[in-house]
């Protein structure tokens, strides 16, 4: 019997649990590479006999292909890959995803949603290719600089993108562009419990409510920031007669927008006690973004 179709049986645990290990990184490799179904079909005969360790003679030879493949799997490897700075953008704006050093001359340009959904392909003197996908009709590729446009981006777009670019000489460079969308932060509701503790000292419970909670918070006061162990949606603070703030503020953010809300604290003398009063304002601020990773 040859090597191949003793392996299972002589090859050492190691190399087997090797190959398992590698089982979704050549599938994920030669996915994209329209591997025919043959191949991949004995690739995954071969994975089901190593787990199970009872190989079947069509087995022994899919296995045996599959050591044959694993260089170019590795080849794969090598492919020379960049991450650019993360790109965040409000929902419902345009967006451009774009790198900072695209070779000059390539012979094929290709956008990726995710590493299985191309958006759009182009190849030199020809025209875009636009996949079939949600971004269809929302998207546009600048071909004087490779970048990609997004209209009415939303928050479900939000993905980490992939361009992958064939140059002259035929090697393959890739960039991961990372994109956040955001909601504009809504209107924090700002509320406080009073608890009397005696006629010269009222406990304050202030909260900042919103109901997206991946926001930070921060709160001021007319002294100034309030110290960072406060810096959170609930805090609470002891004040008297002479010792309290005439207003405190709540401002909620996110990269790209912020929301505020001011209460302001009254106080009102009377028959040698005290008693708080307030209210509350707010506002909406939406944040400029960087120059140049949104259009119009």
């Amino acid at each position: 019997m040859s090597l191949w179709l003793d392996f299972p049986e002589t090859v050492p645990s190691f190399y087997k649990s090797l190959l398992i290990w590698l089982r979704p990184r050549i599938q994920d490799f030669w996915s994209r590479r329209s591997l025919s179904s043959v191949v991949l079909a004995c690739l995954q005969h071969s994975w089901e006999a190593l787990e199970s360790s009872m190989c079947s003679r069509r087995r022994e030879w899919c296995l045996a292909l599959e050591l044959l493949l694993l260089p170019h799997w590795f080849l794969a490897t090598s492919i020379q890959g960049h991450s650019e700075s993360p790109v965040n953008a409000l929902s419902g704006r345009n967006v451009r995803l774009q790198i900072s050093n695209l070779p000059d001359k390539y012979k094929k340009l290709t956008w990726f949603y995710t590493p299985e959904q191309k958006i759009v392909e182009y190849e030199e003197s020809s025209e875009p290719n636009y996949f079939k996908s949600k971004f269809k009709d929302k998207v546009k590729l600048d071909l004087t600089n490779g970048a990609l446009d997004i209209h009415n981006v939303q928050k479900e777009d939000s993905s980490t993108y992939l361009l992958r670019v064939v140059k002259v000489t035929g090697n393959e460079e890739e960039w991961q562009v990372p994109l956040k969308v955001f909601d504009p932060v809504p209107k924090p509701v700002v509320d406080i419990k009073i608890q009397k503790v005696n006629n010269s000292c009222y406990y304050l419970t202030i909260s900042c409510v919103v109901p997206d909670q991946s926001v930070n918070y921060s709160w001021r006061a007319d002294s100034g920031p309030l110290p960072k162990e406060l810096q959170t949606s609930v805090f609470n603070v002891t004040i008297g007669p002479q010792n309290y703030s005439k207003f405190y503020t709540c401002e909620v953010s996110n990269p790209v927008s912020n929301s505020s809300s001011t209460v302001p604290v009254t106080i009102h003398d009377s028959a040698g006690s005290f008693r708080v009063a307030w209210t509350a304002v707010w506002l909406v601020v939406i944040v400029p973004t960087v120059s140049g990773l949104l259009w119009n």
